[in-house]
This record gives C-alpha cells, structure tokens and sequence, in this order.
C-alpha cells in the first residue's frame, strides 16, 4: 500500500501523547510514562520511540490510543523518507476508522437490520449496541466461511471495476487491489458480526452496495495521504534550511551566499551538530481526531509545524503596522508569496500545496491552511487541518 509498509522498522525520535485509554493500558502493562514538554510549550504524558514498527503505530491509532505524535530534529533531509513514510501511516490509520465507522452506521440503517431489529426487541443492533469482544471472536470464531465468502463476494466486482480501469498504470491497479483488502481487513469485529449475521439472507443486497461504494469512496480519499506526505516534508525542508543558512552566517560571517556552504556535505553535517548543541529544532507534531466523543471531530488531523524564523521579520512589522492582535493568522499561499526574494522552494511550496488542495476537493476531504507568527517572538507555526 505505501513505502511504510515495506520497511518494519523505523527510526525517528517520537514523542507519543497517550488519549487516557492509551495511558491506562500502558499503566496497566506497569509501563511508566514519561512527562515531557512539547513544541508549543504544553506537558504531557506518554511514551518515547527511538525505534518502531509502522504497525505498531497504527494500531495503537486503531483503538485510540494515541492523540498526538510529535518529532523535534535540526536536520529532516536524511530521514525524508521515514518522515513521509509515518505522515502516511498516519492519514491511512485515520482513513481506515472512517472507513469503519461510516460502515457501521449505514449498515444499522438497512432494511434487513431495521427489520431485525423490529422483531427481535431484545436483541438490537444500533448505535448503542455493545457485545463484549471476547463474546464477539467466540461468534466469529464458527463462521470463517461465511466471512470467506462475504470478503469474496464484495470484493470481486471492486476488483474487476479497478482491472478494466484504463486510467490506472499496473502499479496503480495492484495498489487498489491490495487497498481494497486492507480496508475489509480492518473492520472491527462489530461490523464483520453484522456482515456474517445478514450474509445470504433478504436484503443483503443493501449491506453489500454500501460496502462497495465505501471501497470506491475510501479508494479515492486515500490519494491524498501521498500528497500530504510531500506538503509536510516540503515544510519541514524549509524550515531546516532556513535555520542552516542562519546559522552558517553566524559561523561562517562574511559569506555572502549561505547556499554554497549548507549544501556542501561536511560543512552541513558541522552546521547541524552546532544547531543540534543550541537546540535549534524543527518540530513537527500530528494530533489525531478529537476523541471518540467528539461528534464530527474522529476524522480530525491536525499537523503543525514550529520554527523560530526571524527571517520573516520585515513581514511581521509591516503586518503589525496594520494589527494590534498578538499574532498574525495568514493562509499558507500568502505564507509563500510573502517569504524574502531569493529564498529556495518557495514556488516548489505553492506547487505542492496546489496539488493538496485540488486532491482534497475532490474527494471531500476539509482542508485548510494557517501561519501564525507571534509577535512576542520568532516562533513561527505553520498548521494544515484536515477532517476525513
């Protein structure tokens, strides 16, 4: 599916900000939490990962353990492609809980559920339906054929749909065949109980077009987790070269084009090591939904970036000169237009967005885009929300 599952293990300093369902299940394990400090200044509680499985990642993100994953680092250039690969475990985690949430809730609305439900009082299946997991993998446990069967049954005509697609390369198409599995895999126990009680049955019909459509619909909005994953690390790239080419004006004074020593490679890696003793990070953090209870919030994300800039001060004062507030909230367009001449990547930057924005419409996907920069300091902090 992406480049995140083809490696197992990855290596990026996390900070992971447990939801409480996460901290007591690692208090319960007699798993201490650490408390540390993030980007934006806040204490919280939860786990550190210098080494990790993007697997076990997600599945923590699946049973809502985790509420925010933050990385603070001098230099994102060498691990760009575990950065992407974690950004995408990420989105797709989120895509596949809508997935089987939007599932669960047109499929109680169906005529053979209703019907169910109508004349068996005592046995409702709805919204406040909760039959214990354990009781749950026992039921299931006796109808693996029925699950075979109904996996196959809704699945071929998807299958065949993206085979006799002429606009999918043979990779894109192997992709979605793969997808298409992966999304049915992950439905939670609840759903599959629903699928393998109404299989075969009157009206099944409307369970199985509801869950195709859903493939199609998920297929689709899943595009946008590649795009994401270029539009954070084209942030976090600039970020880091700005924080290079300041500090190699301060080591290297009189240089006029800082370019020529930054991308020079033992000069970068002595200019790192220095960013790297001030503490100078970039960081960047994904804060995952609004919680379980939040209505309309589950398929929330939030990425955020934070940079002390002073770069950008010319355009903080002339922004200050027209406001009082005390900080200035710009659309990340008008962050690009408004970075000094001359700086790299600033139109790469409205490219990439550009392809963001235009995924994100089609598919119905919210998405927006902010720059705060304080006055009070050079913090600078760049925010993409996103609800799937």
């Amino acid at each position: 599916m992406s480049a995140a599952e083809k490696k197992f293990i990855l290596d990026l300093p996390l900070k992971v900000v447990l939801t409480e369902d996460g901290a007591s299940h690692f208090i319960s394990n007699k798993k201490k939490l650490l408390r540390f400090r993030l980007a934006d200044n806040v204490e919280e509680y939860g786990i550190s990962m210098e080494h990790f499985s993007p697997m076990s990642i997600q599945n923590m993100i699946l049973v809502d353990y985790i509420s925010k994953i933050e990385i603070s680092m001098s230099e994102f250039v060498s691990r760009r492609q575990e950065i992407m690969d974690l950004s995408k475990v990420i989105v797709y985690s989120i895509l596949y809980k809508q997935f089987d949430r939007q599932i669960f809730s047109q499929m109680i609305e169906c005529d053979c559920v209703r019907h169910h439900n109508r004349t068996n009082p005592s046995q409702l299946i709805d919204e406040k339906t909760h039959i214990p997991e354990k009781h749950l993998r026992n039921i299931l446990s006796f109808k693996d054929n029925a699950i075979q069967q109904a996996r196959q049954a809704i699945l071929e005509p998807v299958w065949k749909s993206i085979m006799s697609n002429t606009d999918y390369t043979p990779e894109e198409k192997n992709v979605y065949l793969l997808m298409t599995e992966k999304f049915l895999n992950r439905l939670n126990l609840m759903n599959w109980y629903i699928i393998t009680k109404f299989y075969k049955t009157e009206g099944f019909s409307q369970i199985m077009s509801i869950l195709r459509q859903s493939l199609a619909q998920y297929m689709d909005k899943s595009k946008v987790a590649e795009y994401i994953s270029v539009m954070v690390m084209e942030l976090a790239l600039n970020s880091e070269n700005t924080n290079m080419r300041k500090e190699a004006r301060i080591l290297y004074q009189g240089i006029d084009n800082a370019d020529t020593l930054i991308y020079d490679p033992d000069i970068r890696k002595k200019i790192v090591e220095e960013l790297s003793r001030k503490h100078e990070f970039v960081s960047l953090s994904w804060k995952i939904g609004g919680g379980s209870t939040s209505i309309g919030k589950q398929g929330a994300l939030n990425i955020t970036l934070y940079n002390k800039e002073d770069e950008f001060q010319e355009v903080k004062e002339n922004i200050e000169s027209k406001l009082s507030a005390d900080l200035n909230k710009r659309s990340l367009i008008d962050f690009y237009r408004q970075m000094p001449e001359g700086e790299e990547g600033t139109d790469l930057g409205l490219y990439y967005l550009s392809y963001l924005e235009d995924a994100c419409k089609k598919v119905n996907v919210k998405f927006e885009s902010l720059v705060n920069q304080f006055t009070t300091s050079d913090l600078t902090v760049i925010n993409l929300k996103f609800n799937f």
